[in-house]
């Protein structure tokens, strides 16, 4: 049986943790290094860091928050937020990142997940699918950049399975629907991205009970599970979150 892992994410802006809902109305959650390091002590498998502001302030990550997280966890990182570039990669895997999440950048130019994933290999890098519903759209799903607030007019489970295609390693679906509503997972959504690829799926966006973890897994279909307000606001543990899906069945590192 598969291992499934959990996954903190610091949302990044102005040097601080920061968590909303649907990406807005950002309180703050405290120091990203001590999170990071509290993370880690309370057995997350990874950690995500999402600087959330970058592409709508057209600007690139910054990589010394990269540099300050990695240099106090030995956890796997993933850094999304302005990666535009093979450069960007390269700069922020040399900070200390073990992955690359890319997203508005790989919708404007999909060859750029080609080349990455040929020069630094496709387990470094996640695409995040970020999506609204549509009813225009044959999935039901339309893609969404900047941030969650520019719709593209594609189809979002078309273009994870082009992802897939041009050589990504996971992927990374965000509904905007549910991001920080703690509604849980949009597992409708999870769902169509995981039946349409053989990658590992993150579920990401509204876990805010236990039984929603498990839902992620069991009707989602995913394999990693993000959250981060029910962490960062200490409604969980994260070795309670991975007891509960122990006792119901599920494979975890405790």
């Amino acid at each position: 049986m598969e291992t499934i892992k959990i996954m903190p994410c610091l949302d990044m802006k102005e040097g601080r943790v920061v968590k909303g809902v649907n990406f807005v109305g950002l309180k703050d959650a405290g120091d990203p290094v001590e999170n990071a390091e509290f993370y880690q002590s309370e057995g997350a498998d990874e950690l995500a860091m999402l600087d959330i502001a970058a592409t709508l302030e057209n600007r690139k990550t910054r990589l010394e928050w990269v540099t300050n997280v990695a240099s106090v966890i030995s956890i796997p990182l993933t850094v999304g937020g302005g990666i535009a570039s093979l450069d960007d990669i390269r700069l922020t895997l040399a900070a200390g990142a073990s992955k690359v999440s890319m997203n508005s950048a790989a919708v404007q130019d999909p060859s750029l997940v080609k080349k990455a994933a040929l020069e630094f290999g496709k387990e470094r890098i996640t695409v995040a699918v970020d999506a609204r519903r549509n009813r225009e759209m044959p999935s039901g799903f339309e893609l969404v950049v900047s941030g969650g607030t520019k719709p593209v007019g594609k189809d979002a489970i078309a273009w994870a399975r082009e992802c897939q295609d041009l050589g990504a390693g996971t992927i990374l679906p965000t509904s905007m629907d549910g991001d920080g509503t703690l509604k849980g997972y949009d597992l409708e959504f999870t769902r169509a991205i995981a039946d349409a690829v053989s990658l590992p799926v993150v579920a990401s966006g509204g876990a805010g009970t236990l039984e929603h973890f498990y839902e992620g897994v069991v009707k989602g279909g995913a394999q990693i599970l993000l959250a981060a307000s029910v962490f960062h606001f200490r409604t969980f543990r994260i070795r309670e979150v991975k007891e509960y899906l122990r006792s119901r069945g599920l494979n975890v590192n405790l």
